[in-house]
């Protein structure tokens, strides 16, 4: 077991930072649009910026926020892909991109959602919004609380569907990004936003994506469009290629044509430029003996990011170093530090990663400990 000295060193994030991605600013790349952003999902690291936190209305990418919430309440078991939605007679009134649902007509969740998702379905997001909460005002409520918890300071929602040119219904490039980061962490969003062609009501209706990058541009997997006379056209789009999935998202365009050109833009700098480094080492983190506690050992496990974002080009040789103390004396608390594993870039420290305990141990009785001395002086421990 390698030992660990039980100090950080300072230079450690002196040495990181000539590695750190650096935002670039508005005019290094040639962007039309008045508003937009590049950020990477797994480390939500920003490449690329322009007026990114100018709040402005985002018409129908509003409905990021929608999917979401319906995301997160499938998979937390609240609702289920198969349950039954009946189309209020409000739902049902609502134009601009629908599927034209009549009031009572039924169908399930996972034709609402799909409806949502690949043709913004504005009657569709408003029926689930009453499926889920009862009222399109209480899901608006949710849609702004879950907009605080993930740090969104730019963001106020008055409706689910961006439909309406309300002056208080707003929000940012940045906070549309950390709000498409959280929705494409579930796998789920990408059967629905990666969908090209389909239909609804037994193949009456046909569906086509309103986001055109889906079946042209490489590694797209989604994610949202919209366009009103005041927001004019608006994107946020979600594309992955050898691990790798990156957020642009595009504010104010002038035209479907300059839209896609920006986010494609954007996502081909990200691609060519950049790549994740995996702060895990391969080597198998083993036990630390602990001494006078309940349990003779404690596994050490990682904390903190699991990826950073590098440039492609300063890459060319990782090393990880594993140090974990020799044994620690119980009490133990749960993610108190055991060790750390030093990533190195080119031989030039990088980052450095806490070990910590994956759960507490607790100080031994006078009886356990007697025993433990015993069986050392003994030999067999």
């Amino acid at each position: 077991m390698k030992k660990l000295i039980c100090t950080a060193l300072a230079v450690l994030s002196l040495a990181s930072s000539a590695y750190a991605v650096e935002t670039l600013c508005d005019d290094a790349i040639e962007i039309e649009a008045p508003c937009a952003i590049l950020m990477e999902k797994e480390t939500g690291e920003v490449i690329y910026e322009k007026n990114a936190h100018e709040m402005r209305p985002p018409a129908s990418v509003t409905k990021v926020m929608t999917m979401l919430l319906i995301v997160e309440a499938i998979e937390r078991g609240d609702i289920a892909l198969e349950d039954t939605v009946t189309a209020s007679e409000r739902a049902a009134s609502f134009g601009g991109s629908c599927v034209y649902l009549e009031q009572g007509e039924k169908m399930s969740v996972d034709e609402m959602l799909k409806c949502i998702t690949v043709v913004s379905a504005n009657d569709c997001a408003v029926a689930m919004s009453e499926f889920l909460c009862g009222s399109e005002q209480a899901f608006v409520r949710r849609m702004n609380e879950r907009a605080a918890e993930l740090g969104c300071k730019d963001t106020n929602f008055c409706n689910c569907t961006g439909l309406f040119e309300d002056d208080e219904h707003y929000t940012s490039c940045y906070d549309l990004a950390l709000i498409s980061r959280e929705l494409i962490k579930h796998e789920l969003i990408k059967n629905y936003s990666t969908i090209w062609m389909d239909s609804i009501r037994g193949g009456k209706f046909g569906l086509s994506n309103t986001n055109k990058l889906v079946s042209f541009y490489d590694g797209c997997t989604g994610l949202k469009t919209g366009y009103t006379s005041k927001a004019m056209y608006c994107l946020s789009a979600t594309a992955e290629r050898d691990g790798v999935e990156y957020i642009a998202v595009i504010m104010n365009s002038e035209s479907i044509k300059s839209r896609n050109s920006d986010a494609m833009t954007l996502l081909n700098y990200g691609f060519a430029n950049y790549k994740l480094c995996s702060l895990r080492s391969d080597e198998v983190l083993p036990p630390v003996a602990v001494r006078l506690g309940a349990a003779d050992s404690v596994q050490p496990v990682y904390s903190g990011e699991e990826y950073a974002l590098i440039e492609k080009n300063t890459s060319k040789d990782i090393s990880y170093a594993v140090r974990l103390c020799d044994s620690v004396t119980a009490p133990v608390s749960e993610g108190q530090r055991l060790g750390t594993v030093t990533v190195s870039i080119d031989g030039a420290v990088f980052k450095e990663i806490p070990l910590v305990s994956a759960n507490a141990v607790e100080r031994a009785g006078l009886l356990q400990i007697f025993t433990q001395l015993l069986s050392s002086y003994a030999g067999t421990r």
